[in-house]
């Protein structure tokens, strides 16, 4: 029998042209490339190149004009607003059809660029299609981040046009984003020649005259805009990610891969065919919002959904199953930390008996690692394959998947699986010599990166070598650290700076969060080095409970503390560990670690501009006070 998985990722990697251009034939050229990749100028590789599309047209009016113009492309689901609204592939195309005619009569053109500061409304998404349509590069930048983060953007980008809403809403909270912007283009040194403002019924925005226009008003007298073909190779966007100089790192995607390698994913890593109904929980913020709310879906001709609110207390821990009910969900892609809110406030996953499920397929996961525990917990309350997947801002879509569209893999627990086609994945030292199956080093993708991945970063191709390249020839550097078994499993183990050397020895703190999560009245955790003088480093380990625990936390903390030593062994030195009310984490739901480690280790840091919460900073450093850490330390 043949092993579709085996023979598709074999062709992807040894004849990666012929694989692309089949994988292109399934997309709308106005004309084909003149070469599938384009490496005339290693180590900056090229995707079809010559080739001229519009991503705009292959994700709206392709499926207009193939009949299916009355399919639902987007719902909008909003329990913080207690709306549902459905558009059509036809409807969402006069939408954006329109905007992008309010863009045009600003003045912006193809490659101009347009900084998208928004919520999680349908608007949102309307505001890239709309730039896409006419060749504008756009740059969503989360709603709500701070003025002088959105000023770093804005000096980098350089906007025409900046588009934004009167507000953001958080749960039973209304946030104004006028102010915060006003005070971000007064911080920056390149001025927005005009701002579109969306007015939101909750909290309307004072507009500046000559500068600020009401969305709603400039769409009643804008004339519609047709697509506007542009090369493969022009950008489609930045998104902004975090460098390790404060400065922001702006990634580059193109038209033509991200297109191709984008539609081919839906089929290959989701299973998803066209109609079927997705979810991503996510944000257009971050990269999985851009990938898999807005374009994969509407390259497919799926339906989309855009969710605004939270995976608890809006209005419980049932959230998530009420959408995948009511809206009959095929399959829906989330981070870990989601899962691990609604363990934690609905351990026995009660409220799933609630809502029917049955249109259920698949759960993946993605966005940071994947804790047996909560795979496990996930599996056993939904009765369905539950998927890890490993992949980055920077790469666009996955590196590593059980691709369910090729074939449904034996999951191990730890491992996001197998190597998707167009992945090449190998393991190396710090001598960038690969290692022998099971030993951890660094994960790095040999060159050339497939396509839909960063050709590079904005206006700065030195900092892009400088950064992925540089320090292993030959290799797109992960920063992730981690091994590949015997089966070419790849397991993910931390970021290559959450290795943590303890008495000369090589441990990852991810193995150690893995036993932590694993106690049954564990929510979440995380675990850290942190600095001392007789072994270097040594780990320690912080609790969230699960609702409902009413036993003794200095039992609990007995308990991890030996479950380690039994796991691990004593080498990991893991003696440690202090119950907290919640983590640190980014919007996204990612746990600060690196921030509190600083704290640990008494050194100066700066609150990330992407943090959830920074009362949770105080709360970190109380309890590293309580077990002799942080100021108190010594």
């Amino acid at each position: 029998m043949t092993d579709l998985y085996q023979n598709t990722f074999e062709k992807s990697i040894n004849d990666p042209n012929a694989f692309w251009a089949e994988a292109a034939e399934d997309c709308f050229w106005y004309k084909k490339w003149d070469k599938v990749l384009d490496d005339s100028k290693k180590p900056f590789y090229r995707w079809f190149t010559g080739g001229v599309t519009n991503t705009c047209y292959n994700a709206l009016d392709l499926h207009v004009k193939r009949g299916h113009g009355d399919r639902v492309a987007l719902i909008y689901d909003s329990p913080v607003t207690d709306t549902i609204k459905k558009y059509t592939y036809s409807q969402l195309t006069d939408l954006v059809a329109t905007f992008a005619g309010v863009l045009a009569g600003r003045g912006v053109a193809k490659g101009d660029r347009v900084i998208i500061y928004m919520p999680m409304i349908p608007e949102a998404a309307i505001a890239m299609l709309a730039c896409a349509r006419i060749g504008a590069v756009h740059s969503v930048v989360f709603g709500g981040f701070a003025a002088k983060e959105l000023a770093t953007r804005i000096n980098d980008a350089k906007p025409k046009v900046i588009v934004s809403a009167s507000c953001g809403i958080e749960a039973k909270r209304v946030i104004a984003y006028k102010p915060l912007l006003d005070e971000a283009i007064e911080f920056a040194t390149s001025k927005p020649e005009s701002c579109v403002i969306y007015q939101r019924p909750m909290a309307t925005a004072d507009l500046i005259a000559g500068r600020d226009f009401d969305w709603q008003k400039l769409a009643a007298d804008a004339k519609p805009h047709d697509c506007v073909p542009v090369a493969a190779t022009d950008p489609l966007y930045i998104l902004y990610t975090s460098g390790t100089t404060g400065q922001p790192k702006g990634v580059v995607r193109d038209n033509g891969g991200h297109l191709v390698a984008l539609k081919w994913s839906m089929k290959g890593v989701y299973n998803i065919d066209e109609g079927d109904v997705w979810w991503a929980a996510s944000d257009v913020g971050w990269v999985v919002g851009h990938s898999y709310i807005v374009y994969a879906p509407l390259f497919k001709g799926c339906t989309t959904i855009l969710f605004e609110g939270k995976p608890v207390g809006t209005p419980d821990a049932g959230v998530f199953w009420r959408i995948i009910s009511q809206h009959k969900v095929k399959s829906m892609f989330t981070a870990p930390t989601a899962y691990r809110a609604i363990k934690r406030e609905d351990p026995k996953g009660a409220l799933i008996k609630n809502y029917d499920l049955s249109s259920f397929n698949i759960l993946f996961m993605a966005g940071e690692r994947l804790d047996p525990d909560t795979l496990q917990w996930s599996e056993n309350h939904l009765k369905v394959p539950v998927i890890d997947h490993w992949w980055q801002t920077e790469t666009g879509w996955a590196i590593a998947a059980n691709c369910m569209g090729l074939k449904h893999f034996p999951v191990k627990y730890g491992s996001p699986t197998k190597a998707v086609p167009g992945w090449n994945v190998k393991v190396v030292n710090p001598g960038n010599e690969e290692v022998a199956a099971g030993e951890i080093g660094a994960l790095v993708v040999k060159l050339p990166l497939p396509p839909g991945s960063l050709p590079t970063l904005w206006n700065n191709d030195a900092g892009y070598v400088k950064s992925y390249l540089e320090e292993f020839p030959g290799y797109y550097k992960t920063a992730d650290a981690g091994f590949i078994d015997e089966d070419n499993y790849i397991y993910v183990m931390s970021r290559t700076d959450d290795i943590i050397n303890v008495a000369g020895h090589r441990l990852s703190t991810g193995a150690m969060e893995e036993v932590l999560a694993d106690h049954p009245d564990v929510a979440e955790c995380a675990v850290l080095g942190v600095e001392d003088s007789l072994k270097g480093q040594i780990p320690i380990g912080f609790l969230v409970l699960n609702a409902g625990v009413d036993r003794k936390e200095a039992d609990i903390v007995k308990e991890v503390i030996q479950m380690v030593r039994d796991r691990i062994g004593p080498v990991a030195a893991f003696k440690t560990a202090t119950v907290v009310k919640r983590l640190p984490k980014t919007r996204s739901g990612k746990i600060l670690r690196g921030t509190i480690q600083k704290i640990a280790d008494n050194k100066e840091f700066k609150t990330p501009a992407t943090i959830d919460d920074p009362a949770t900073l105080t709360e970190m450093e109380e309890a590293l006070n309580r077990i002799g850490f942080a100021k108190s330390r010594k």
